[in-house]
């Protein structure tokens, strides 16, 4: 092609919509490829929770609180739907609640606001949680919901119309050697490339990525059928087990003997990584999921088992009305066993960025801003 692009992007997930973001917004001329008519991966599968509880005090935890902001920004600009709905963990047994107990006291001064509520408060804001054995809950405030469908085809939109990101889709980027980016349609002029494939991250940088210590993650999730206003959760809600998921619990005292507790009671939702977490978007589906199975061989067939096992646990907390599931998946990430993410200079001006784990839509925009000023 005969135009020069400043910057490429390959991967029209929302790594590499936030990438394409901040450089647009930097005046540089950008090109989005993407192999898809849209983006299919793990951006467009996941339940559109923008999660800054789940980080760790510290980088992790600042990052996606600056990614949150990013994101209300972009909505509000773009027009798309979010919500700053916060999110609720339930504890049902006294050592959830003293988990809860512990967390809360680890927050306070540290920028990570958060209160225990007690069953009574809890019924008064949400009701349709399960009261029977309540113990406590956590309330947090920073939690944000999108929806990842509509996202994944309006922000392409909204970068075209407002900031002139060029996109071409259904075009795959077979290989480069800069300024040169080679597609079945042709060499495009590409000054700088920045590669957010996701779990596809080997397939233009194999050899970097040989020894990368990337781990695929296969995970199965549901969506209901749209409630419209006849019932609203309000709220990203969770249980007990997602207590042992996420890092930013990794310090609470009483965390180990509540794990030991979970893996005797429940051993197949260890064995299938499941925790129970539930969004609803602005029609009304709530999505439900889900699990985590580790390993490069990921089958692509669904295990209905694990399917059963999430709406039963979800059953011990939530109450839903004439609960039908209309959709079934699996998506698939990459994750590093001790990084947040990946960011790999794989050539002369081409970076990778990959590795975000169960946290992509939470860091996107924050971690592409400083991929993009560094």
């Amino acid at each position: 092609m005969n135009v020069s692009y400043d910057v490429g992007v390959v991967g029209a997930g929302i790594i590499g919509l936030a990438h394409a973001h901040h450089l647009a917004r930097r005046g540089l001329k950008v090109i989005v490829f993407e192999r898809h008519r849209r983006a299919q991966g793990a951006s467009v599968r996941n339940f559109g929770m923008i999660w800054p509880i789940g980080q760790p005090l510290g980088d992790a935890h600042r990052l996606s609180r600056r990614s949150r902001d990013l994101w209300l920004e972009v909505m509000r600009e773009a027009g798309l739907w979010s919500q700053e709905c916060g999110s609720l963990h339930v504890a049902y047994h006294e050592d959830e609640a003293q988990v809860l107990s512990e967390f809360a006291a680890e927050s306070a001064g540290q920028d990570r606001p958060c209160e225990l509520w007690t069953p009574a408060q809890v019924a008064a804001r949400f009701p349709a949680v399960v009261q029977n054995n309540l113990r406590a809950a956590l309330w947090s405030p920073t939690e944000v919901a999108v929806d990842p469908r509509q996202v994944i085809v309006g922000l392409p939109a909204w970068l075209a119309r407002v900031h002139g990101v060029e996109f071409t889709f259904g075009t795959p980027v077979l290989g480069f050697n800069l300024p040169r980016v080679f597609t079945p349609d042709g060499e495009w002029n590409v000054r700088r490339l920045v590669i957010c494939t996701g779990a596809d991250f080997r397939e233009l940088a194999p050899a970097a990525f040989a020894s990368s210590g990337l781990i695929p993650c296969k995970l199965q999730m549901m969506r209901s059928q749209a409630y419209g206003d006849r019932f609203r959760l309000g709220v990203h809600l969770c249980a007990g087990l997602t207590l042992r998921h996420y890092a930013s619990f990794a310090h609470c005292p009483t965390l180990p003997s509540l794990i030991r507790r979970f893996d005797a009671e429940t051993p197949d939702y260890r064995r299938y990584g499941i925790h129970v977490l539930v969004s609803q978007n602005e029609p009304g589906e709530l999505t439900i999921g889900d699990s985590h199975v580790y390993g490069d061989e990921v089958d692509p067939f669904d295990d209905p088992r694990i399917d059963s096992l999430i709406l039963d646990y979800l059953k011990t907390f939530l109450n839903v009305p004439g609960l039908a599931i209309a959709a079934r998946w699996h998506g698939v990430y990459v994750k590093h066993p001790t990084e947040p993410y990946v960011v790999a200079r794989i050539a002369p001006n081409v970076l990778a960025v990959t590795g975000v784990g169960g946290a992509g839509m939470t860091l996107s925009f924050g971690l592409a801003e400083k991929v993009v000023h560094e």
